[in-house]
């Protein structure tokens, strides 16, 4: 394969490295104006890059050496991710002024983080694997504490960079064990070499890997990190946190374990299956005492990385397609969910409480049904999208005979519904709270109904699609 080839190939990661240095270059010559353009910018870098991935057709071609691979699963997950990092450059748009998103940077971290998620989903070794995760969290240690005025933003920053050096450190220690017992950092001779089954020594170093990435998808019991960094970082940072990097880590998580290990699924299998009920239990019981609604959303997060890693657990065609529908049908409703928070305005300024959506049936009817197609959606109501998304991971976890595991999701999945429920109640059988500004962005409200649309019901119509090229990614791992 010669130069050009190669680089045709790698179109759309260079778009959007040298789309963010441009955005940089400009921003410091231009000032106010540059700060002006880099979100239009951004967005367009993004929405490019994401019709050259979607053009290529996701052939599978391996990059240098085979360090990156790039299939249908790589375009399936960039797609989604290219799309939800444009929302988050959207969402800051009618970012209030004291969370301090008008500024060029933003949209050049936005899309350097972009670039490494594109990286991560394409991964074919351990070191392709760790330049990409690092790549992204560079990018999103600046965006948690990007407000630096403001103490909560600062914390979440630090807390984040603390945490996220921590799970770094565990990730490449298992790395390390990894190619210590297989001599080779490349998935593939991984696997070969574990064809005849893997010693202790491996399956520890496989554990620390796992644990490096569950911290990558906030997955129980490393946690920890979540609430604070959702709650102290600007709002459309925490919406992008919640969207793009959690899929694209979901989606790593996949390929680093069905690619590698395939045959050593028995060892790993009952870890990913204990990490899964850990994070449906924690984020489930956990959300039920929130007053915070960027709280409420973080445990929700980890509760639905619980039910995602059900399909994981299965280690099969279908238990892949499944987490990848469950995670499109997530982010969707993620953004929906904070494009509705950003509208809980009043003169005073923002306002995260929820008790302060009381009664919102009566004072903005539009932005009410909004919330309660999402929140229904969030608790897997059926014919909800979020009901579709537990159904294809639970059915793939049946077939492989973990129906112990189902029964546990299927449990707590009726104690997540209640506080979604609660949230609901609260806005239509409470007394009305002051009303909130009616003076609002255009964008937030239409990116608010268009998801909730998509939840239902033209979900109806979107899931068979969605559910094909789904398993053709998935297939591209096995």
């Amino acid at each position: 394969m010669n130069l050009l080839e190669v680089l045709n190939l790698i179109l759309p990661e260079l778009l959007l490295v040298f789309g963010a240095m441009a955005i940089l270059v400009l921003g410091v010559t231009l000032k106010a104006e540059g700060a002006g353009l880099a979100p239009l910018i951004g967005i367009t870098l993004l929405l490019l890059a994401l019709m050259l991935v979607a053009a290529a057709g996701g052939a599978q071609t391996d990059l240098f050496d085979g360090a990156f691979r790039l299939d249908a699963f790589s375009s399936f997950s960039k797609i989604i991710i290219f799309a939800a990092a444009a929302f988050a450059i959207i969402l800051s748009q009618r970012s209030p002024g004291s969370e301090q998103l008008a500024r060029f940077e933003y949209s050049a971290l936005i899309v350097l983080a972009s670039f490494g998620m594109a990286l991560m989903v394409s991964a074919n070794d351990l070191i392709a694997l760790y330049m990409g995760i690092e790549t992204q969290s560079l990018a999103l240690y600046v965006l948690a504490a990007f407000n630096r005025d403001s103490r909560r933003s600062t914390e979440a920053g630090l807390k984040y960079f603390v945490l996220g050096a921590l799970s770094s450190g565990l990730l490449l220690y298992g790395a390390s064990l990894i190619y210590g017992f297989t001599g080779s950092m490349s998935f593939d001779d991984i696997s070969q070499v574990l064809a005849n089954g893997a010693g202790p020594g491996l399956v520890i170093g496989l554990v620390f890997l796992i644990s490096g990435l569950a911290f990558k998808v906030s997955a129980a019991p490393f946690h920890m990190w979540t609430p604070d960094v959702y709650e102290g970082a600007p709002t459309p940072v925490t919406a992008f946190f919640a969207a793009a990097p959690k899929f694209a880590a979901m989606a790593l998580f996949a390929r680093a374990l069905v690619s590698p290990f395939p045959d050593i699924m028995d060892d790993w299998q009952p870890v990913i299956a204990m990490i899964a009920v850990a994070s449906m239990l924690v984020g489930s019981f956990s959300a039920i005492m929130q007053t915070n609604i960027k709280r409420l959303m973080a445990y929700s997060s980890i509760g639905h990385m619980g039910f995602a890693l059900v399909g994981l657990s299965a280690g099969t065609v279908d238990g892949v397609s499944g987490v990848l529908i469950y995670m499109a049908i997530y982010v969707v409703m993620t953004i929906g969910v904070f494009a509705c928070i950003l509208l809980m305005r009043r003169q005073g300024g923002v306002t995260e409480k929820i008790s302060d959506l009381a009664g919102l049936k009566e004072t903005d009817t539009g932005l009410a049904l909004t919330m309660t197609v999402l929140f229904f959606s969030l608790a897997g109501v059926p014919p909800m999208g979020g009901f579709f998304g537990k159904l294809f991971v639970f059915s793939a976890a049946i077939e492989a005979g973990l129906i112990w595991l189902a029964v546990v999701g299927l449990l707590i999945s009726a104690v997540a519904a209640f506080y979604y429920l609660r949230v609901i109640w609260i806005i239509w059988f409470s007394d009305p709270a002051p009303a909130f500004e009616r003076e609002r962005g255009r964008r937030l409200t239409f990116i608010s109904r268009s998801s909730a649309f998509m939840m239902f019901p033209a979900l109806l119509f979107l899931i068979a699609p969605l559910q094909t090229f789904a398993g053709r990614a998935a297939n591209a791992l096995f």
